[in-house]
């Protein structure tokens, strides 16, 4: 049982261990809280101790610290700060005692565990984290209504009582904290309610795993981890993360994902169109149609929300001044800057998704029967709920084979900057090649494929660790038109199984 997590990484000092005059189970605090049992201790070397409120008769959570005095005033004044909050889903604050040689905050007892422990077992499915991360951010709304910081939103901090209630706990603000920092975390709960790894990058360090990312450092967003993330969560979660990108206050996040806190057989979950976070970075390009965002139409909310975001978006582009036309960027695309950067050079285009036809794909698959050909169309239908699925195989790594592969047939020659291959499982590995031609769909052709195409790609992938493998290292100014991606390990699926399911890919050229 964990009552405090380690939060994010304490900015105090931490407290030395105590080996004389430790708390015994059985002492009496302040002639009332009575410790009964040692928990564990927190991130910043305080213990946790259950104890019990003699008077009241009620178990109480008492976080001890060494030594007492000035050097306990930040956790002595944020408590007192924090027991001014009264909200069910934020944990209780009953007292804060300065001892001098020891201090100490007695607040509610959660009987449950840290977010952080229940995800030990694996992340959770997307309604029970829409559920926790609904909670905490009413709790952060309502410590932001009342103009503090909570500044220790964490798994750690986020109790999941038995009951399952939701609590958040441990408020530590620090002067560099701000609401946008406990909402950026917000985003953070989510990433690791569904992945079980922290985005240390983007919300806090912490010794929770961090975040899975690519070959460039980029974050992998949860729906690349793993399967059965829905697409309208993903994007939320990436939004929340995404520094180029206004975030909304906390009352308003609350009040999306109590729409999203639903059932997910409920039928109100349609595509609604992109969500209505602002762009605030110049440059930034327009999300492609794949990334659109998919909510519940609760009618009155969303005409809350859209006025909110309504008036974010004019407040952005005043703070942007006029374009050199006079005309301003329809709504939900992100402004575009026209001049050009100081040195007289202009930036560089952002690159392109090519679009991909049923005709321009094809499996290669030189020592099989042939029977696993069918299908291919889905790799390339713009829908990452379809998916071209191998024979499930008894062995790794790829059963008796050396492996299989996917041949893409551009229109062109083309420019192309990277390749990125949607799998609906972990630890495949694979290499890309370029080559000339196709000499066509039969053992012999794939075979001369097999062969002849030797012309590495960026690095191969070893049981890579996310569902999504981005092929870069185009070499600039090459164009290529014929490119196989070749899998020589099959990832092992959520039921046990090694097969490969490819759910879209997707090649950019440098635009």
């Amino acid at each position: 049982m964990t009552q405090v997590g380690e939060g994010q990484e304490a900015e105090e000092a931490t407290p030395p261990v105590l080996t004389v005059g430790a708390p015994r189970v059985g002492e009496v605090l302040a002639d009332r809280y009575e410790l009964a049992e040692h928990i564990n201790d927190d991130a910043a070397g305080r213990q946790v101790w259950q104890g019990v409120d003699v008077i009241l008769r009620r178990p109480v959570a008492v976080v001890l610290r060494y030594p007492g005095g000035d050097s306990a005033q930040e956790m002595l004044q944020a408590a007192v700060t924090a027991s001014r909050v009264i909200h069910p889903n934020l944990a209780g604050v009953y007292d804060a005692i300065d001892e001098d040689t020891r201090a100490y905050v007695v607040r509610e007892w959660i009987d449950g565990e840290a977010l952080r422990q229940l995800v030990v077992d694996g992340p959770l499915d997307a309604e029970w984290a829409t559920s926790i991360a609904h909670s905490v951010a009413s709790a952060v709304a309502a410590v932001h209504a009342t103009g503090m910081v909570h500044g220790n939103v964490h798994p750690g901090t986020v109790m999941v009582g038995h009951d399952s209630r939701v609590v958040l706990a441990d408020a530590r603000a620090t002067e560099g904290d701000t609401p946008d920092t406990d909402v950026r975390a917000i985003g953070g709960i989510l990433y690791f309610a569904l992945t079980g790894h922290w985005p240390h990058a983007e919300v806090g360090p912490s010794s929770l795993p961090d975040a899975v990312r690519d070959g460039s450092g980029a974050i992998a967003a949860p729906r690349m981890v793993r399967a059965g993330v829905p697409a309208y969560l993903d994007d939320l979660t990436m939004d929340l993360l995404d520094d180029r990108l206004a975030l909304p206050s906390a009352d308003v996040l609350a009040a999306e994902l109590d729409r999203l806190d639903v059932a997910a057989d409920e039928p109100f979950i349609v595509d609604a169109g992109p969500l209505r976070f602002s762009a605030v970075e110049e440059g930034l390009p327009e999300q492609p149609p794949a990334t659109r965002r998919k909510l519940m139409l609760g009618v009155a909310s969303l005409l809350i929300v859209a006025t909110v975001g309504l008036l974010l978006g004019i407040r952005v582009l005043a703070d942007r001044g006029d374009t050199d036309d006079g005309a301003a960027p329809g709504p939900g695309v992100a402004a575009t800057a026209t001049n050009e950067p100081s040195g007289g050079s202009t930036a560089p285009a952002a690159p392109k998704a090519v679009a991909l036809t049923r005709d321009q794909v094809r499996i290669v698959d030189p020592e099989g029967d042939r029977t696993e050909l069918s299908d291919a169309p889905l790799m390339v239908d713009g829908k990452r709920d379809t998916a071209w699925e191998s024979d499930t195989y008894r062995n790794l790594p790829f059963g008796d084979k050396s492996g299989m592969g996917v041949l893409i047939k551009l229109a062109e020659p083309t420019d192309v900057s990277s390749v990125q291959v949607n799998l609906s499982a972990t630890g495949a590995s694979a290499a890309l090649f370029s080559g000339q031609g196709d000499p066509g769909s039969t053992a012999a052709g794939d075979r001369k494929i097999v062969s002849d195409y030797k012309t590495r790609i960026g690095e191969p992938f070893e049981n890579h660790e996310a569902t999504t493998l981005t092929f870069q290292g185009f070499p600039p100014d090459v164009k290529h038109q014929y490119l196989l991606i070749w899998f020589t390990k099959l990832p092992t699926t959520s039921d046990g199984r090694m097969r490969l399911e490819i759910q879209e890919i997707t090649v950019q050229a440098r635009g």
